[in-house]
């Protein structure tokens, strides 16, 4: 009796730990899918961080670079600053 006790013990255990492998916790196909998950995510984070990185580009020339836009406003729109005298030289 013992003889087969021991061997049939050992394949339920076998069975329970390859129902594991394949249908429980962290098994083979939630591995594969949170795999698939974790790409999907990666990619996004690199273009949000390619898009913020962009957007500071920006921001960082707007600030600095506000002679520029000053420039631009006097010579398209004809921006005056207070006390100062607009003066267009017809050619």
């Amino acid at each position: 009796m013992a003889n087969r006790l021991i061997p049939g013990l050992l394949v339920a255990l076998l069975l329970v730990l390859h129902a594991q492998l394949w249908f429980g916790r962290g098994s083979v196909p939630q591995v594969k899918k949170l795999e698939r998950e974790l790409v999907a995510q990666q990619k996004a984070n690199a273009d949000a961080q390619q898009r913020n990185q962009q957007i500071a580009s920006e921001l960082r020339d707007l600030q600095e670079g506000l002679e520029m836009v000053e420039e631009l406003a006097r010579r398209e729109l004809g921006m005056v600053k207070p006390n100062e005298i607009f003066v267009q030289i017809a050619r």
